[in-house]
């Protein structure tokens, strides 16, 4: 495998294919990484799996690279969808790159009561996805969501995926006995588990108002869940809480993908 990996934005890939590589991409393979004419790369788009490339061309500004042959063929890359509450810019950039490489299928960034925040830089968290996504091996790239009110989320949120919140304390269930409320009852991984992952919501600093909290645990799809009796910051949280459950779904019980660095 090919110690170098790159996301290119082509919608098509295939074996012989020539790519010309230029900009800040360029520069990284060229200047940075130090890649010569022979060497190479391993590249994928989201949609066509991984592939070998060869840099085959190289001038001051630009090079090309040439498809060789399919590393991984693509595939789906179910996971939670973590519904995080924004915060300052830095721990923002945070949540989203550890939650990429975490394993969420979708980020949707939500404001409520408390939120200090309503806006961000949806093309920079996406960056920030996607360099996420090239250093952990995966093949997907989870889609970043405009910032919504949590109230209108949950409203259309559908009913056949679980929606996992949060709570402060010992105010929820550990997060051990979701086994019996998203699992099977002999350990096989139902819908919720396998297609479906979860949605895991994670408020703000100060946690959710009250009558936040009342009303999101009222709705028959709602699970409140304890992170335990410590004060977590939200980004802790929110990282803390990816990590129990890919433990708990098994996740992480697998192979890991060739070439996650």
């Amino acid at each position: 495998m090919p110690r170098v990996r790159l996301f290119i934005d082509q919608p098509f890939l295939a074996s012989g294919a020539a790519i010309e590589i230029t900009g800040g991409q360029a520069h990284y393979l060229v200047d940075v990484m130090r890649i010569a004419v022979g060497g190479e790369v391993s590249v994928f788009n989201g949609n066509d799996g991984e592939w070998r490339a060869c840099l085959s061309e190289r001038a001051k500004k630009t090079c090309t690279l040439r498809l060789e042959s399919c590393l991984r063929p693509q595939q789906t890359e179910p996971g939670p969808w973590l519904l995080f509450a924004l915060l300052k810019r830095d721990c923002t950039d945070l949540v989203v790159q550890k939650a990429t490489e975490l394993g969420v299928e979708r980020l949707l960034p939500i404001i409520t009561r408390h939120t200090g925040a309503h806006s961000t830089n949806s093309a920079r968290l996406r960056a920030i996805a996607l360099e996420a996504a090239e250093q952990c091996g995966r093949l997907t790239i989870p889609p970043v969501l405009p910032p919504a009110p949590l109230a209108g989320i949950a409203a259309a949120w559908p009913p056949e995926r679980r929606l996992l919140v949060m709570t402060p304390g010992n105010t929820g269930i550990p997060f051990r006995e979701l086994q019996a409320t998203c699992l099977g009852a002999r350990g096989t991984e139902t819908d919720v588990a396998a297609d479906l992952a979860p949605g895991i919501v994670i408020g703000p600093e100060g946690g959710l108002a009250t009558a936040e909290l009342d009303e999101l645990v009222a709705l028959p799809f709602v699970t409140a869940v304890s992170l335990g009796p410590l004060v977590l910051r939200a980004e802790t949280a929110a990282i803390a809480a990816l990590s129990c459950w890919q433990a708990l779904a098994g996740g992480w019980a697998g192979q890991a993908a060739e070439g996650v660095r």
